[in-house]
């Protein structure tokens, strides 16, 4: 609206002011083409004449409706959350029949799912009892088919760094995260940090691509037989809400690893979790949507010279019930309600 007032009423000089004002404040996030041929409008209208031609007007109205209407990238806090990635498309365009032939192929699978939803809804037997110190696995590494629901990232992934990272097999016949982390960063002048690697398990849905949520509602602790290197690792648990600017709410705590060939498991409650968005932790604490979780992941990264290698085995992830852990919220946010005061 704001763009679109601008063309009918101001100078191109105005205008021209006002898209670099917008990319800077989007730290580059425009194309090369286009940057390059607004450089071009502005040079010559600082060598040559005060007034613009019909082209550079034309120009500039077809430049500024595709790019500031329609950007390939919206920079974080920019009016309003465009992308559900953050600004991080991977999504590759096909044509028309590859997407019939992509569905046909999976109808199958589609069709065996909501056959499974149906069997459980006629049967209706959910889990209505808390059953004191029983692990339900939630996440197995047994074979090939449980790690295809993992997604491994890094930054290479992105042209943001040079680190590697892959989801295997073990000797064992376990789930292994492992790779190299590099904090080197690409000389493009745009990344200042780098150096991460990161798994996160695929979105959880119904038959027919259905969105869905986990119903971990009762219970209180996550645990995780792992056998790792060291290091620690951060564990994400998203919470993806409604409205866009709660597309990227992840709830982290720490796991701490020790070397060794020994096994650990690692009982965390719900409790010590606390809220991040985009990586930066939140103002306003509240205790994890246990009935909204939508994707498990974890990261490790080279911050304080931690570069090199890393090693990250998993037996299960699973959900347990404490009736010994009575904490809600470990986090105490020191504000009084509005009708209590001070004595």
């Amino acid at each position: 609206m704001i763009v679109c007032t601008m063309l009918r009423t101001c100078q191109p000089t105005y205008l021209l002011r006002f898209v670099g004002c917008v990319a800077t404040a989007t730290n580059g996030g425009f194309n090369g083409n286009f940057v390059r041929q607004m450089h071009a409008l502005y040079d010559r209208h600082h060598l040559g004449s005060q007034r613009h031609s019909a082209e550079d007007r034309l120009l500039l109205r077809q430049l500024v409706s595709t790019e500031l209407i329609r950007p390939s990238v919206i920079a974080s806090g920019l009016f309003w959350e465009r992308n559900r990635k953050g600004g991080y498309q991977t999504t590759q365009r096909v044509s028309t029949k590859e997407l019939i032939v992509n569905g046909l192929k999976e109808l199958r699978t589609e069709l065996a799912l909501f056959q499974q939803e149906w069997k459980e809804r006629i049967e209706s037997d959910p889990l209505v009892v808390f059953r004191p110190g029983e692990i339900d696995v939630v996440f197995g590494f047994e074979s090939d088919k449980d790690l295809d629901q993992w997604v491994v990232t890094t930054d290479r992934d992105h042209n943001e760094g040079y680190s590697t990272a892959a989801l295997e097999r073990s000797t064992g016949g376990y789930g292994l995260f492992h790779g190299t982390l590099e904090s080197r960063v690409p000389k493009d002048g745009r990344i200042k940090r780098a150096g991460y690697a990161n798994i996160k398990s695929l979105r959880v849905r119904k038959s027919f691509k259905r969105e869905s949520f986990y119903d971990w509602s009762q219970y209180n602790t996550l645990v995780l037989k792992v056998r790792g290197d060291g290091r620690s690792y951060l564990i994400n648990l998203a919470a993806e809400g409604y409205y866009d600017i709660l597309w990227n709410d992840i709830y982290h705590y720490v796991l701490y690893t020790r070397g060794g060939p020994h096994w650990q498991i690692a009982k965390i409650p719900f409790s010590k979790f606390f809220l991040a968005s985009k990586g930066r932790v939140q103002d306003q604490q509240g205790p994890v949507p246990l009935n909204r979780i939508t994707n498990v992941g974890f990261s490790v990264g080279s911050r304080g010279g931690h570069e090199g290698t890393f090693r990250l085995e998993f037996d299960f992830i699973g959900l347990e019930f404490d009736p010994s852990h009575q904490e809600e919220f470990a986090y105490e946010m020191y504000r009084q309600q509005k009708y209590i005061v001070a004595t």
